[in-house]
């Protein structure tokens, strides 16, 4: 499994904490920035090349993306066909969505999480298995259109 992960200039210090974590863990991540505080950067454009980089193998990729808010992270990754983000704050919510509804990007509010908090749902997201069940294939199904 490979992680790509990104971040605007508010969730650039947890980014980083999450990179010597996920790389302590011996998890292959690809940083895709930003890689200075840049204060008017855009969460936009680091989820952008996020979501791109997952969308080359979805079965075997997965993406987090770091800012303020998360908001701004989640919509601009539900934009792409194939990727399913959800924006976490509590490692059930995780647990299910990853499980229920396959999601593949994590989308994470820096303000509101301190890093062992984000620690937590990082490895809730990557040690939790997709259901097969035919009634979550028909769900995501219907998020392709």
């Amino acid at each position: 499994m490979t992680i790509f992960i990104g971040a605007d200039h508010r969730g650039f210090e947890l980014k980083n904490k999450l990179v010597e974590y996920l790389q302590e863990q011996n998890i292959r991540v690809e940083d895709l920035g930003n890689f200075s505080f840049e204060p008017l950067d855009d969460a936009v454009d680091f989820t952008q090349k996020v979501t791109q980089a997952v969308l080359q193998n979805p079965g075997d990729f997965r993406g987090i993306i770091v800012c303020g808010s998360g908001i701004a992270a989640t919509i601009a990754a539900n934009r792409h066909k194939g990727i399913y983000c959800a924006l976490g704050f509590d490692r059930h919510q995780i647990e299910h969505g990853r499980q229920n509804d396959h999601i593949n990007v994590l989308a994470l509010p820096s303000e509101y999480l301190n890093f062992e908090q984000a620690q937590l749902l990082v490895d809730v997201f990557l040690q939790t298995k997709t259901k097969s069940d035919e009634k979550y294939i028909r769900r995501i199904k219907k998020l392709d259109i």
